[in-house]
């Protein structure tokens, strides 16, 4: 059933438009493809609940409903895709060569078939506990879909199902948006004497933010991921040639590893300003994410899914905010190319290989 049916579910969720409002104006975001995964879920037999999380923002949570007293498996992965620029017929899916291609076959409608599928599984298979799909808006830019699940449901233990070339992900980088601003004097640039030119008090900054980032590459390094990173993304300030800027403002990033918390990053956002006049502060943050591998799921993933590599991965995932809510959670899905590119294309049998293992987990975990 799951091989037969993975590449038809796969090629009409590809079908459908659901790019990132917040990321592409007017993208058509996850109303539409929320009704078919709602519908579609339904169909299985599974209790269905969808949630306006913001306007026009949509989550779908579906529960195979186990007998009771046993564990419950969350399955999740984003409805949401980022924009489509370049792309021929983004939402044609085209199959070839065992490939599925098309604008979210890999990142990750794929991956959400696959966990449908697997919830369809789950249905009438006599399991004590519950499997739990969540289909969630927006991770492509605040992860507010998961925020939210996380918030109503328990589970205990959690499957995120991201690209991970079939390879266990127990760890990856959190990340901290910051601004430090300077404060200058306006003044005509005729008259030196009366200016502060808060674009090259900026360049001390700068200058910090380098050697913060020389800094953190010389510690020892984590042994998934390696190290943390600093540095400067966009930089503004000034009205005119001849006159001298009144303020300046760097927005930048800093990648946290494992134990590193918020408050780091708001010491370190200050010690890049120090004794300068301005303002220093984080505007967003996200927590890393690492389970221990003598964990449950990781060794029930580990042993179906035919003893994978284990890897930690480069990029923050929603695993962050599932493991922050005290689930073990860990990120495994399938092989492909693509995420955010031109071409993106998902391996199906590497899907489906996903899928029987999806449905193989919860089945023990959850028996």
């Amino acid at each position: 059933m799951i091989s037969s049916s993975l590449t038809d579910l796969t090629a009409d969720l590809v079908h459908i438009d659901s790019v990132n409002p917040d990321l592409v104006p007017n993208g058509a975001g996850e109303e539409e493809i929320a009704r078919f995964v709602a519908g579609w879920l339904e169909g299985a037999g599974l209790e269905v609940e969808t949630e306006e999380v913001a306007a026009g923002r949509f989550n779908v949570v579906g529960i195979a409903r186990g007998s009771g007293d046993g564990r419950s498996l969350l399955l999740n992965a984003h409805m949401d895709t980022v924009g489509v620029a370049g792309m021929e017929a983004p939402f044609d899916p085209r199959s070839e060569d065992g490939r599925l291609y098309g604008r979210g076959a890999y990142d990750m409608k794929a991956s959400l078939a696959a966990i449908m599928l697997a919830g369809a599984e789950a249905v009438g298979a006599g399991l004590r506990g519950d499997v739990i799909v969540t289909a969630v808006c927006d991770e492509e830019v605040g992860s507010i879909g998961s925020e939210a699940v996380a918030a109503r449901y328990e589970a205990d233990a959690a499957i995120v199902s991201e690209p991970t070339e079939e390879r266990l992900a127990v760890a990856h980088r959190g990340f901290a948006w910051f601004e430090v601003e300077t404060a200058g004097t306006a003044a005509h640039g005729s008259r030196p004497d009366l200016g502060e030119d808060a674009i090259v008090r900026m360049g001390h900054v700068l200058v910090r933010l380098e050697a913060l980032d020389a800094t953190l590459r010389e510690r020892p390094p984590h042994r998934f991921l390696g190290w943390g990173s600093a540095h400067a993304s966009l930089i503004e300030g000034g009205t005119e040639l001849s006159t001298y800027p009144s303020r300046c403002l760097l927005r930048g990033e800093r990648r946290t590893l494992p134990g590193e918390a918020q408050g780091d990053v708001e010491k370190e956002a200050r010690q890049l300003l120090a004794d300068l006049e301005g303002s220093a502060r984080v505007t967003f943050f996200r927590e890393p994410f690492e389970v221990e591998e003598d964990e449950e799921i990781v060794s029930l993933v580990s042993r179906h899914g035919g003893g994978p590599e284990v890897i930690g991965v480069p990029y923050w995932a929603d695993s962050a905010l599932f493991a922050a809510a005290g689930i073990p959670t860990v990120v495994f899905g399938p092989k492909g190319e693509g995420a955010h590119a031109a071409v993106e294309w998902v391996d199906v049998a590497s899907a489906q290989r996903c899928a029987e293992i999806y449905t193989a987990v919860a089945a023990e975990f959850c028996a």
